[in-house]
């Protein structure tokens, strides 16, 4: 049977780094590992075949080709996802769809033949008999969540990976805390289930085989969710880093209470991490406390935050504007923070009730719920009604991301990040930072009207941080996608 797996299109956001990846000559940032994972799991003999439509075009002969469709899609993509599905369904191609979009989006919606909810690792072998003998259900639900023992590796040779500026892990999943707004919990619980050291090792050796060596995202929701467990690994990780000549460095998503550990933090220091993303989400207590939020609370946040940069560490900072309890000085004290946080690459979004969350279930409760939501929490297309008045709320967003963005504010970020973090003397020299250097000096330093700005930051990069320049010029580049995504935005006012 011939599998085409599919993976629909992004929409242009600040979590695409579109703008940014440009300057490397990449298409995307990160290959669909969830596909890449299904594929290793369908019968060996079948013929597969995967578009990632965000670096290549779904053709007429792809489909023409298929036997089945086989899409994977997160909530933010369900346009093209549709877009897809009625391509498909014109041909009298059979759909499968899975991934997280599933546990937010009725069957009915997506217009699919089949749908898996949850989990695959435990379906997917009886949907694909079910396929081939002309059985199969409309519905396919895990009945558990698996144990990450049997998740295989994944799939590498379906991906251009030369597209990508980075490649995939995945060691755990679940988070042990229980944030009301987060779909994470709902979907993949609240009890971390994790890989056995060995199997990440076997997909360091498989990426390192294929010639990958540039930055490693381990995809998890919350690497420490476990921290026994994250200890052995990052002391495994440690040390097949120092055998294998350390080809990669390593980016992962975490909760702020990595900072209560310095053990942990020197581990992850060792095994080669060079930024955690954390879910900060606001500097208000109050908002912490009332969106169950409490592993954030308790604690001086900026403290915690200066510690772990201090261990080399980037930090990229979710953050939430709309919540219930947000008065109107939030707007400034969420710009006074991020400034004095050294985050340059700070994500600022208005909140979003995702289907399935907590959240949801409570302002559906109370008649505040306005639709299923986008999934693009930049957008400002609010799908509830907020406590604060919902125009107050789009203007004072657009507000923070306009002082946050500008030129200034943004080098002044990178500066303080700079100013604490000692470089690693890691990583090497590509054709592609060349070229991202390169184009940076064309784009940003003649042809972009921030280029003053820019010259005094690489004036300063080159002369007071002059160990740390690459980093320094790296995050440039990256601050030029934000600057891009905000203006836009803004002339969308």
């Amino acid at each position: 049977m011939n599998a085409l797996l599919i993976y629909p299109k992004f929409p242009d956001t600040y979590w695409s780094f579109k703008h940014a990846l440009s300057f490397l000559g990449k298409r995307a940032a990160q290959p669909p590992l969830g596909l890449m994972t299904v594929a290793a799991l369908l019968p060996a003999d079948w013929t597969k075949r995967l578009v990632d439509t965000n670096v290549e075009r779904l053709t007429d002969r792809d489909l023409a080709w298929a036997d089945v469709a086989l899409i994977s899609a997160m909530h933010v993509q369900h346009e093209h996802l549709l877009a897809i599905v009625d391509r498909c369904r014109a041909r009298g191609l059979r759909t499968v769809i899975g991934g997280p979009i599933t546990s937010s989006m009725s069957r009915e919606a997506m217009n699919a033949d089949h749908v898996v909810i949850g989990e695959g690792e435990s379906v997917i072998a009886g949907l694909a008999q079910d396929l081939i003998t002309g059985n199969a259900q409309p519905v396919y639900e895990a009945a558990e969540r698996p144990a990450m023992n049997i998740s295989p590796l994944p799939d590498l040779s379906l991906i251009k990976m030369k597209r990508y500026s980075t490649m995939t892990v995945q060691y755990s999943r679940g988070c042990p805390f229980n944030c009301e707004f987060c779909d994470i919990i709902e979907i993949y619980g609240r009890q971390p289930r994790t890989k056995a050291v060995a199997q990440v090792l076997a997909e360091l050796d498989q990426l390192q085989q294929a010639g990958w060596r540039d930055a490693v995202f381990v995809v998890d929701d919350n690497f420490i969710g476990n921290k026994r467990r994250a200890k052995e690994l990052l002391t495994a990780m440690a040390e097949w880093g120092e055998a294998h000549g350390r080809p990669f460095r390593f980016i992962t998503e975490a909760s702020l209470n990595l900072a209560d550990d310095l053990e942990l933090l020197q581990l992850m220091k060792d095994a080669g991490f060079a930024s955690v993303f954390l879910g900060i989400e606001t500097p208000d207590e109050l908002s912490l406390i009332a969106n169950h939020k409490m592993q954030n609370t308790c604690r001086d946040l900026l403290d915690s935050i200066h510690l772990i940069q201090q261990y080399g560490i980037e930090v990229m900072g979710g953050f939430i504007l709309g919540f219930d309890t947000d008065r109107e000085d939030v707007f400034e004290r969420m710009v006074e923070f991020i400034q004095k946080s050294g985050i340059p690459l700070a994500m600022v979004g208005l909140l979003q009730a995702m289907p399935g969350t907590q959240l949801f279930r409570r302002l559906h409760k109370e008649g505040r719920i306005l639709n299923d939501g986008g999934g693009n929490n930049t957008d400002c297309a609010l799908n509830f009604i907020p406590r604060m008045d919902a125009k107050r709320l789009v203007e004072g967003y657009r507000s923070v991301l306009r002082r946050i963005y500008s030129n200034e504010a943004y080098y002044e970020r990178v500066k303080l990040l700079l100013s604490r973090s000692k470089p690693s003397g890691r990583g090497h020299l590509s054709y592609a930072n060349v070229r991202a250097l390169f184009r940076s000096i064309v784009l940003q330093g003649m042809i972009d009207k921030g280029r003053v700005s820019y010259w005094k930051f690489v004036l300063t990069a080159a002369t007071r941080y002059r160990r740390s320049f690459g980093k320094a010029m790296t995050l440039a580049v990256m601050g030029y996608h934000f600057q891009i995504m905000t203006e836009r935005l803004l002339e969308a006012e």
